[in-house]
């Protein structure tokens, strides 16, 4: 059986490394890839991210194995703060507030328990979120793997080639390449696509050796608050759907110990110092989740190693640049793989939680949270539009507190059918 390394384990300097890396590896398109959207400076965010997750860990007091990324839930809100109210600067003052938020929410659910966690995410709503968040993130992984829209051999080949060498790495490698299978799969996928024409070394030649990342100072804007604010609320149910996950993948209850309200403290303070600094907001990041749950390394240690190299490449021009220039077929083809294990893992907790779908409640919250998240329906509230995993995980809430009242008032038809049986 393979070896289980445990979250408060330490391993030899030499397995770290790599094992970091690949945690680095997995995180960075997504998290590069917001900045670049938003027309910000991908050094700052991964500087951010760096400094944000060795908050988190020690905040956690190194309990809970989680990397930080840069979020894609406030893209929306903040491009409508950018082109109407003066800049990105603006949006600063709203990720800080959704620290605050973080932070407030950590503080009552530390006096005020964690319960009603089950009254308003039960397992069958969680499991299904769980899946969502890997289901949803499908298409980016096929589409980026060349498979959806215009055929190109070379991009196919190559993302398949990546793929397959990661899938059966996972299966067949051995002693210590067994738990890294993911950054051979990567460093492979490069030099194939060196060789089919798809890895452009130039950017990284043109790249300096040196690149502070450049700071920028928020502005106090209670419009761009307030545009922000709802996405808040999208961020911390994905936030519990992480933590859940990352519990059932380690066999712990991350929830209870070292607690809900550490990790959304930590998680909290952490934006802060992002919106200050000038960086998107972070947020616990799946591809990590997927590099734990094949690997089965759950080292704390491991994940601060990666949050380190990722400081040091935030001012390092031509490692970013290489980092930048891994080709998008080569992460198609590893993504392919670790969104299906988050997916996976979502489907597991419906298991391991005896979710009883017998019970019609049960059913209808698993049925409509799964349609509602993989079927691209979305809603627009103002200026924030909610869909995939976010919109599914809202509705599940909603569904869940009124299945939750009608319980409570005993007309639920299998508190009648119980009732009746009694009566007979």
């Amino acid at each position: 059986m393979r070896r289980i390394v445990g979250i408060h384990e330490k391993l030899p300097i030499i397995e770290t490394i790599p094992l970091s890396l690949q945690h680095l590896t997995a995180m960075f398109g997504a998290t590069i890839l917001v900045p670049f959207l938003l027309g910000v400076n991908p050094a700052i965010a991964l500087l951010m991210n760096g400094i944000g997750t060795i908050v988190y860990t020690l905040v956690t007091k190194g309990g809970i194995p989680a990397y930080l990324g840069s979020s894609f839930a406030f893209i929306a809100p903040t491009t409508l703060i950018i082109s109407k109210y003066g800049g990105f600067s603006h949006a600063q003052s709203g990720f800080i507030f959704f620290g605050l938020f973080f932070v407030i929410v950590s503080f009552i659910i530390k006096y005020a328990g964690i319960k009603w966690i089950d009254i308003v995410m039960p397992p069958a709503v969680m499991g299904a979120v769980v899946a969502v968040i890997g289901l949803e993130l499908a298409p980016v992984a096929a589409s980026q793997a060349g498979l959806v829209g215009d055929p190109n051999s070379k991009v196919i080949a190559v993302a398949l080639f990546t793929l397959a060498i990661g899938v059966f790495g996972s299966v067949l490698f051995r002693k210590f390449l067994q738990i890294i299978p993911i950054l051979i799969a990567v460093i492979a996928g490069c030099i194939f696509a060196s060789f089919m024409g798809q890895f452009d070394v130039k950017p990284i030649i043109a790249a300096p050796w040196f690149e502070l990342p450049k700071f920028t100072a928020p502005v106090l804007d209670f419009n761009a608050i307030a545009i922000i604010a709802p996405a808040c609320l999208v961020v911390l149910a994905e936030h519990i759907g992480h933590l859940i996950v990352t519990g059932n993948i380690t066999e712990t209850d991350l929830i209870k110990d070292p607690g809900l309200h550490r990790s959304l403290l930590g998680d909290g303070i952490s934006n802060i110092l992002s919106g200050f600094a000038g960086s998107p907001p972070n947020t616990t990041y799946g591809e990590n989740i997927g590099v734990m749950a094949i690997t089965r390394v759950y080292s704390v240690w491991v994940i601060r190693g990666a949050a380190v190299f990722a400081i040091i490449f935030s001012c390092i021009g031509k490692v970013a640049a290489a980092i930048k220039c891994i080709p998008t077929p080569v992460m198609g083809g590893i993504t392919i793989l670790l969104y299906g294990v988050i997916a996976a893992s979502g489907i597991r907790m419906l298991v391991e939680q005896k979710v009883d779908f017998s019970k019609n409640y049960n059913m209808v919250l698993a049925a409509v949270t799964f349609v509602i998240g993989v079927s691209g329906a979305k809603i627009t509230i103002n200026t924030v539009e909610l869909k995939g995993m976010a919109l599914a995980a809202v509705v599940g809430i909603i569904l869940s507190i009124i299945f939750y009242i009608l319980s409570k008032l005993k007309i639920m038809n299998e508190e009648y059918t119980i009732k009746t049986e009694e009566n007979n």
